[in-house]
C-alpha cells in the first residue's frame, strides 16, 4: 500500500453510512388530518404518500371526526 504524503488526510468511506440520518420529530406512520389544508393525508416512515379532500370524503363520518380529533397536525 502506498504511504500518505505528509498533510494529507485518509477518509473513511463507511464512516457516514454507519447511521443513516433520522429526522428531528417523531417520524408519522397512518393517516392524518392536516388543518392547514383540510386534508386526510397518509404518511409513510415520514413521508406524504396519500392526500384525500375532507370535504367529499368517502370514509364514516365517525371515522373522519376521530382522526380530526386524535390525528389533527
Amino acid at each position: 500500500m502506498a504511504e500518505l504524503s505528509e498533510g494529507a488526510e485518509q477518509l473513511n468511506l463507511f464512516e457516514f453510512a454507519a447511521e443513516p440520518s433520522r429526522p428531528p420529530g417523531p417520524v408519522l406512520n397512518g393517516m392524518y388530518y392536516e388543518r392547514s389544508t383540510d386534508m386526510f393525508v397518509s404518511f409513510v416512515l415520514g413521508r406524504r404518500h396519500y392526500e384525500e379532500p375532507a370535504k367529499g370524503c368517502p370514509h364514516l363520518k365517525e371515522w373522519q371526526e376521530r382522526i380530526k380529533r386524535e390525528r389533527s397536525i
